[in-house]
């Protein structure tokens, strides 16, 4: 083992030494290497960013990677079992879905349905009878109509909703008289554009209700929609008209596999007849091929500029070893192994490699940091981005592994170098 070591500091040594002597040479291959090592940290770099950006869209849209998701479905029971299972547990959160118009009583909304404002009406403002007689509705008037969500829990412990400004829903406080709202970004846009009263009417309420908006979140919905404490919607109307048995949406129960949650709410439902669908939360694996096909496909690319990089490495070293027989050939007059030799020329490319590494892996971080500054305020995914630690791993790879590329058949050629070339000088 000492006499390895040894000849590995040797050639380590003697490698910086021809380093040194040799500097504009050394900077032509790093030249030529930097560009493939570069390629090789951005697209690791851009992958890692990338599948991070991914993740955060679908955890945003769905929920945390390993949620347990249970659809209750719509039942005349539904809501009092959820709302008496969840009721106080920091481990479960329930949504229930529905409708709700703010603004001036009396008229159609200006998107029917909830749409996006840039997509015109997704429903119909007739209003029709039990029989399925239906009139013209009421004319369009400053009204906006919202997917209204009714939470019972922390809705943020599963889902990564965006501040953008204002609070989070209170749990902690007595419910309010006047329903406490945070709206979603394309909500947030209807309002500004229309100055609507602060009047909000849902279909099994007794009465309107005055609402108050006190945030405004992202959560990757392209409807307008609001967030309101389950607690404070039902001081006006009951939990049980919240979900129609027939028409409305299933309740939505977000838990942690395998909890007490899961198993109490499950055998209650049973129990009363009532459906309901568990879903384990898998993004990660389920959007796996495709981030793996994402990957491959930008590395094939970087190792192809790669390549172009260790040729440069190998033509230099070619070179250098031409230029060195006499020195090589009297090392070995004197009783340098030919292992030795061929460590000389490898540890030589190899720290070229190492170095351009690090100036490649400098530069990506810097970029990275500029980048975030530039763009860190209208992309909320790149402020205070940090620099993927796999993508620095993988630049280190990359130039040792050019170095080695590079520097193999210049060690052999060096190592096969007789001793009689001394003579022959």
């Amino acid at each position: 083992m000492r006499r390895l070591s040894g000849r590995f500091r040797s050639a380590l040594i003697i490698g910086l030494q021809g380093i040194r002597a040799r500097k504009l040479r050394t900077l032509l291959s790093m030249i030529s290497l930097f560009l493939g090592v570069l390629a090789v940290v951005t697209v690791q770099a851009g992958a890692s960013i990338a599948e991070r950006a991914l993740m955060s869209d679908l955890e945003l849209r769905s929920a945390y990677d390993g949620t347990l998701m249970i659809d209750v479905m719509p039942h005349a029971k539904s809501p009092g079992i959820v709302a008496d299972t969840v009721a106080g547990r920091p481990d479960a959160v329930s949504l229930i879905f529905t409708q709700a118009i703010i603004g001036e009583p009396g008229v159609s909304p200006i998107n029917p349905g909830a749409a996006p404002f840039d997509q015109g009406g997704w429903g119909s403002t007739e209003v029709c009878d039990p029989s399925g007689n239906c009139v013209p509705g009421p004319p369009t008037g400053e009204a906006i109509e919202v997917a209204l969500t009714a939470v019972s829990g922390d809705l943020l412990t599963f889902r990564p909703l965006r501040h953008v400004s204002g609070d989070w829903l209170d749990a902690s406080t007595v419910p309010s008289l006047s329903p406490r709202l945070v709206i979603n970004k394309e909500a947030a846009k209807g309002f500004e554009s229309h100055h609507v009263p602060a009047e909000m009417r849902i279909n099994g309420a007794k009465q309107n209700v005055t609402p108050q908006i006190v945030g405004v979140v992202d959560d990757g919905d392209i409807q307008p929609r609001a967030y309101v404490r389950h607690d404070e919607l039902t001081n006006w109307m009951p939990a049980t008209a919240l979900n129609d048995p027939n028409f409305g949406m299933p309740i939505q129960v977000l838990t942690y596999p395998g909890g007490p949650v899961e198993q109490v709410l499950t055998a209650k439902l049973r129990g009363a007849g009532v459906e309901s669908y568990p879903n384990l939360i898998e993004s990660r694996k389920q959007m796996e091929d495709q981030l793996k096909l994402m990957r491959l496909i930008f590395l094939s690319m970087a190792g192809l500029v790669l390549l172009i990089g260790v040729a440069g490495i190998l033509n230099v070293g070619l070179a250098t070893v031409g230029e060195r027989v006499e020195e090589f050939a009297l090392r070995r007059a004197v009783g340098t192994p030919r292992s030795l030799l061929a460590g000389i020329v490898l540890a030589e490319t190899m720290l070229t490699g190492l170095f351009t590494a690090a100036a490649a892996i400098g530069v990506g971080v810097a970029g990275l940091k500029a980048v975030s500054m530039l763009l860190g305020d209208s992309e909320p995914l790149l402020a205070n981005v940090q620099f993927p630690w796999d993508a620095g791993v993988a630049g280190i790879l990359a130039g040792i592994v050019a170095g080695v590329l590079g520097g193999f058949i210049p060690a052999l050629r060096a190592a096969g170098i007789p001793i009689a070339t001394v003579m022959r000088a």
